[in-house]
């Protein structure tokens, strides 16, 4: 049977009593899933004469595209970059913890590393759908090693690394094979980072500035041959200075292709970014802004020593830190944690929080069609949440995959 077909056949589900995110706005609507997708009620009744086989009522809650996390390098106890005989384990018990914040689908991310990990490590995480075993991989995001040793933050400088001669055959070398890659966080200043970066970008990866002691002109050429995306603004970078608004400039840039829109990372977990830088972003540049966790292994776990790569991390309350030392190494802060910081430090719409972790992370990376919306024929990757925009259920393809547990009277 083909597709369509199978998608006639398959049963009609109708979300009723909601609020729908659609079209930058919440609108009192129904929403309408069938074989893994929203569905145009239109069609379905004047076209194919039928009705909802079975309704769900969503108690007055919100329901918003599932959130997309591009930025997270483990939790839970789990370390993206560490090679272990079973990384995909690993990775599976995250995408499943993380559907209890509302994540659908993220990024895992590997931080600079010694060329074996990578060879090891990369081809056991594959592109993956989500589904109830959990939140589905949208490919790997590898941040390091062709990053700056001035602001390598928490990266081990041992293993950072530099374009030689040959430089896309110098990524290749450190990587590996590529076919799980989506994104490449990588300092524009580098010798021959221009060629690195249309070598990545023709091969469908997304190429990120970051960890970086740029000027503005050198970051607005990386962006003329193809970069898209800043890897958590304002940190690892220089800061903003009225002469030389660096890599920050980009977001009111003048010098861009024209139609192109920048987007940048924001983690917004209450401790990297102050409310008031967060707020200069957000009204300088708002459709651009795509929240990300940065979250480290620790997620999840208190206080206490944990990994992050190479290298040891101290977690005490909310701030997580390279050991002995005072420099940040991620967040432990999940997704719907930081969209609801977002939205009180910013004073934006309900609307604008909840497009920064789907839509926009969609847009960056060019699967706005089937995720990080509720349109018609997108794929039916959604949570529902309560007026404060906590969790209260996760759905993908349309299926219950988290559901929070009841709470006495």
């Amino acid at each position: 049977m083909r597709g369509g077909q199978r998608a006639a056949v398959a049963p009609v589900r109708q979300f009723t009593n909601c609020r729908i995110l659609r079209g930058g706005a919440l609108l009192r609507e129904d929403l309408w899933v069938r074989g893994g997708r929203i569905l145009d009620p239109e069609k379905l009744f004047f076209e194919e004469r039928r009705m909802a086989d079975e309704q769900r009522d969503c108690g007055g809650c919100i329901l918003a595209p599932g959130f997309i996390d591009v930025q997270m390098n483990g939790g839970f106890g789990v370390d993206f970059s560490k090679a272990t005989e079973d990384v995909g384990s690993g990775v599976a018990l995250v995408a499943r913890r993380i559907l209890s914040h509302g994540v659908t689908s993220f990024c895992p991310t590997l931080v600079t590393s010694p060329p074996e990990i990578y060879h090891k490590v990369l081809p056991q995480i594959p592109v993956k759908s989500g589904g109830p075993h959990g939140a589905g991989v949208l490919g790997v995001h590898l941040e390091g090693p062709f990053i700056s040793r001035e602001k390598r933050g928490a990266h081990p400088e041992a293993y950072l690394r530099s374009f030689e001669a040959n430089a896309f055959h110098d990524v290749l070398a450190t990587y590996g094979a590529l076919d799980n890659v989506r994104i490449v966080t990588l300092a524009p200043e580098l010798h021959r980072s221009h060629e690195v970066i249309q070598a990545l970008t023709a091969q469908g990866i997304c190429v990120s500035l970051g960890h970086s002691v740029a000027d503005l002109g050198a970051a607005e050429v990386a962006v003329q041959h193809g970069a898209t995306f800043i890897t958590h603004l304002f940190n690892a970078m220089l800061p903003f200075h009225h002469r030389d608004p660096g890599i920050v400039g980009l977001l009111t840039s003048d010098q861009l292709p024209p139609g192109h829109c920048i987007f940048y990372g924001m983690i917004a977990d209450g401790i990297h970014t102050n409310p008031a830088a967060l707020r200069i972003a957000h009204r300088a540049h708002p459709q651009g802004l795509v929240l990300v966790t940065d979250a480290v292994p620790a997620l999840g776990l208190g206080n206490g020593r944990h990994t992050l790569g190479q290298q040891e991390v101290e977690v005490d309350g909310l701030i997580a830190c390279i050991a002995g030392t005072k420099t940040l190494c991620g967040s432990i802060a999940p997704m719907d944690v930081c969209i609801r910081h977002f939205l009180q430090a910013t004073g934006c719409s309900v609307e604008s929080a909840l497009e920064a972790a789907s839509l926009h992370p969609a847009q960056l990376l060019g699967l706005e069609k089937t995720k990080g919306s509720l349109d018609f024929g997108a794929d039916a990757d959604f949570v529902v949440l309560d007026d404060t925009l906590h969790v209260q259920a996760t759905y993908i393809s349309g299926e219950l995959v988290w559901k929070a547990e009841e709470t006495g009277p």
